[in-house]
């Protein structure tokens, strides 16, 4: 059985340590379902929730030993970097005082040398929901920037998500994808589901 592992701020944990779901409310049970209960045959993946409420990719390196290499994963999906754009605009600090790309390079230099897993590393998002948050869209495009350079310098694949979920967004109503500019609704979750299938459902 192979083993997946989600790494991520609260867009990823989804209350996943607060309810009677471990794998929270969220995608990653979204993706569990599509995986594991969508067709006969039994459970074929292990899947862990990683996330953390709150967490920069600081948190992340921190946790990075306890929540993944100790497990040896198959595949690592990692979602990040919206909560560090937050400490920039909030505090003034920069993602390069915040070493951001250094964090960020650091995880996936571990998760390379020191497993074998796939990585699947998603860009961070914001929706203008309120109106305030466009003035983070440049903040999430210079971590959009920062990550997809360091993913193709790993070799891992790498999803752009701002485009995709502002796009659904102004189609479906952004009150329909996101409960405050930050986190996602059901039918938000199930956008970011359906792009990580993309790249599993053929693993």
């Amino acid at each position: 059985m192979k083993k997946i592992i989600f790494l991520g701020d609260s867009i990823t944990d989804a209350e996943h340590c607060f309810s009677e779901n471990p794998l929270g409310n969220g995608y990653v049970d979204m993706v569990d379902k599509k995986l594991n209960h969508s067709t006969g045959g039994g459970k074929k993946y292990d899947i862990v929730n990683c996330g953390h409420d709150g967490f920069t990719i600081q948190g992340v390196k921190r946790m990075l030993e306890h929540d993944c290499i100790l497990r040896q994963p198959d595949i690592v999906s990692l979602l990040i970097g919206c909560n560090d754009v937050g400490v920039m605009m909030n505090t003034g600090k920069s993602l390069e005082e915040q070493e951001f790309e250094a964090g960020y390079e650091s995880v996936l230099r571990e998760l390379t040398e020191r497993t074998r897993a796939r990585i699947i590393c998603m860009a961070p998002f914001i929706f203008p929901y309120p109106r305030k948050y466009a003035n983070w869209i440049p903040g999430i495009r210079q971590a959009e920037a920062i990550e997809k350079r360091i993913a193709e310098r790993y070799h891992v694949e790498f999803l752009e998500l701002q485009d995709l979920m502002i796009s659904v967004a102004g189609r479906a109503g952004y009150e329909n994808i996101t409960t405050d500019g930050i986190h996602l609704t059901e039918g938000g979750n199930e956008i970011i589901a359906g792009e990580l299938m993309r790249f599993l459902a053929d693993n």
